[in-house]
């Protein structure tokens, strides 16, 4: 008696699943009238949260599918008006039969209506990103990943909706803007709390357990991470101490066109040993006489030296200076540009993190119903141990992969806080959602060009040349002659010897030539030439290494955006999947574990765009690194 009344339940839903999947039957097959029993160990469900045991003992109501001599053909089976009846009820399925109805009452597009519960509103939002189409396929998919849903729930209207002819997997018409080629830094405010700022005591470091607890998390935006970057992070402050040490030996040698000036001064007290010697003589033959008298005098002298001719020596000193600055001022740009391609990738990393914490969360809860559902089938004698056992492993491997999501997620915001160097005490979140950062308009060969004529490290290269050749100078210079006014002027005051002050001076040009070093110089001169063919060959490498850097992040991120639309697609498909899954639970022909792993699939591909987009954002930001801001900041 039970195997009739299980017969008679899922008779209904056989037929609607086998139209529904064989629609060429659907023209030709006639059904007079359907009437379905139930049974109270049917185990039933609406939804992936729903447990079978939740579904126990409850029989399904009585369903009446409509049915005409000719059924709903085949290519217009396609909307379904979904009619909920309660939680935990199957809903009632109604074919529409478009054939039969009037021209003008045909309708054009069937809005989706969520089992759930979602808000039309919400509906018409989610679908307002697949109205409008454009002639760009980059900027297409950029319109389509950064028309993000509202919730997770909005992601997932396939779960619970009928289809369209606007949710084809293959649709991908997006509504686009008018893009160029951006940074990958979001615009906005890029004011950061003084929270965020570091204790300006750079030597100061935390004592107690307390100075290192981390006391809350910070949402920032990636703009205001380089802002942060910007201020606070020590690379980069320590090439700028460099660049202005650098200013400081410029100054130095710049000192060499002006005279110096000393000045010089001297009391002495003194007493020859002639003298000494004399007074004792004398005392020997005269007691009396007075020892050896001692003589106290001030001198002073003041002295000017200005060098007339240096042979070149004193100007390519300075011209190394000058190329010494810029060779930091360009280091300073290449720092600048260095964190700001770390911090994009650290912050996207953080951003995958978060997302891999939630797709691990969605695992877990989706393994923890599909082990629900065994206990519950294994209780109710149509399920087995070896089914509760393998949904446990499961629901233990998705704990261990959240566990590990979690402290990747841990590691990615403290690796991001150490770069921006915030305070010990504090802790970021990433408060972007993720979308597509922009688009690169130019070519690979304008790319390339751009890179040759903006790259720090080319320019670096050149300078450092010429570094080498004024310290090229300046060794042959020591060679020539070299020429210099001298001045000086003296004081002379002995005490005691009843004259007054007397001075003197004196003025000269003195020249100086080296005959012979024993070949020192023309060594010097040497090592600076081959400095000079290093930095030559340096700057070819240089070179070549850019172009392929250029063309390696072209590819990449040509290649992540059809990965990008291929997640698109890949979405598209799973939701098409659970939908088709939840169309056959409700039908009684499919089980809850479909809908379950569907469900997981889903998830999986929600994580595979994700991912996709990422990489193609820490793609374009390797690109916007190659090529420099400077080449747009023009």
């Amino acid at each position: 008696m039970k195997g009739q009344q299980l017969f008679h339940s899922f008779l209904p839903g056989v037929t609607a699943a086998v139209l529904t999947t064989q629609s060429a039957w659907a023209g030709t097959v006639k059904v007079g009238e359907v009437k379905t029993t139930s049974s109270p160990i049917v185990l039933t469900a609406t939804d992936g949260k729903t447990s079978v045991v939740d579904n126990m003992n409850k029989q399904l109501p009585n369903t009446a599918v409509d049915s005409s001599p000719v059924l709903v053909p085949a290519l217009d089976f396609h909307n379904l008006n979904v009619k909920s009846l309660g939680n935990h009820i199957v809903p009632e399925i109604a074919g529409v039969n478009h054939k039969s109805l009037p021209g003008d009452k045909i309708p054009k597009t069937v809005l989706p209506s969520s089992v759930t519960g979602t808000k039309l509103t919400e509906l018409f939002e989610a679908k307002k990103c697949l109205r409008t189409k454009q002639n760009s396929q980059a900027a297409l998919l950029l319109a389509s990943t950064n028309c993000s849903p509202k919730n997770a729930s909005s992601e997932r209207l396939a779960q619970a909706t009928t289809p369209t002819e606007s949710e084809t997997p293959n649709t991908l018409e997006q509504p686009v803007q008018n893009s160029e080629t951006v940074t990958p830094a979001p615009t906005g405010s890029t004011e950061t709390s003084e929270y965020l700022n570091p204790s300006p005591n750079p030597l100061l470091f935390p004592t107690k357990p307390e100075e290192v607890t981390v006391q809350g998390n910070q949402p920032i935006t990636l703009a205001q991470a380089l802002e942060l970057a910007k201020r606070n992070n020590n690379e980069l402050q320590v090439s700028i101490l460099q660049l202005e040490r650098s200013k400081g030996s410029l100054r130095e040698q710049q000192a060499a066109f002006l005279p110096t000036v000393g000045l010089t001064g001297r009391i002495t007290n003194s007493r020859s040993s002639s003298s000494t010697l004399q007074a004792k003589q004398t005392q020997r033959l005269n007691p009396n006489a007075p020892d050896a008298e001692s003589d106290t005098s001030f001198t002073s002298e003041a002295q000017l030296r200005y060098d007339l001719y240096t042979s070149g020596r004193r100007n390519a000193a300075i011209r190394e200076a000058e190329e010494n600055i810029r060779i930091q001022e360009l280091d300073v740009e290449r720092q600048s540009e260095d964190i700001r391609l770390n911090v994009a990738r650290e912050y996207y990393d953080l951003q995958q993190a978060d997302e891999q914490v939630r797709i691990s969360q969605s695992a877990v809860q989706n393994s923890e119903a599909s082990l629900r559902d065994a206990q519950a089938l294994e209780r109710a004698g149509v399920g087995t141990r070896f089914d509760v056992l393998r949904s446990q492993v499961n629901l233990a491997n998705a704990q261990q992969d959240l566990t590990n999501a979690r402290s990747q997620q841990e590691i990615a915001r403290r690796r991001l806080a150490t770069r921006l160097n915030i305070p010990q005490s504090a802790n970021i979140t990433a408060a972007d959602p993720v979308q597509l950062a922009g688009l690169w308009q130019e070519t690979l060969e304008q790319s390339i060009v751009l890179a040759y004529q903006n790259r720090p490290e080319l320019q670096q290269q050149l300078a450092q040349r010429n570094v080498s050749e004024q310290q090229r100078r300046q060794a042959l210079a020591s060679l020539g002659p070299q020429i210099s006014l001298v001045a000086s002027y003296d004081l002379l005051d002995v005490f005691n010897d009843n004259t007054n002050v007397s001075d003197g001076y004196s003025v000269g040009v003195q020249a100086t030539l080296n005959l012979y070093d024993g070949g020192a110089a023309k060594a010097r001169a040497s090592q600076a030439k081959s400095n000079i063919a290093i930095a030559e060959t340096n700057f070819s490498e240089q070179r070549n290494q850019i172009r392929f850097q250029v063309e390696q992040a072209y590819s990449t991120q040509r290649s992540n955006l059809e990965n990008v639309q291929t997640a698109n697609a890949a979405l598209e498909q799973a939701k098409e999947s659970l939908r088709l899954a939840r169309l056959r639970f409700q039908a009684g022909v499919g089980t809850q574990t479909d809908v379950i792993n569907s469900e997981n699939d889903l998830t999986r591909s929600e994580g595979n765009r994700i991912r996709a987009i990422l990489d193609y954002n820490r793609a374009l930001t390797e690109l916007q690194r190659y090529v420099t801001s400077r080449a747009f900041n023009k």
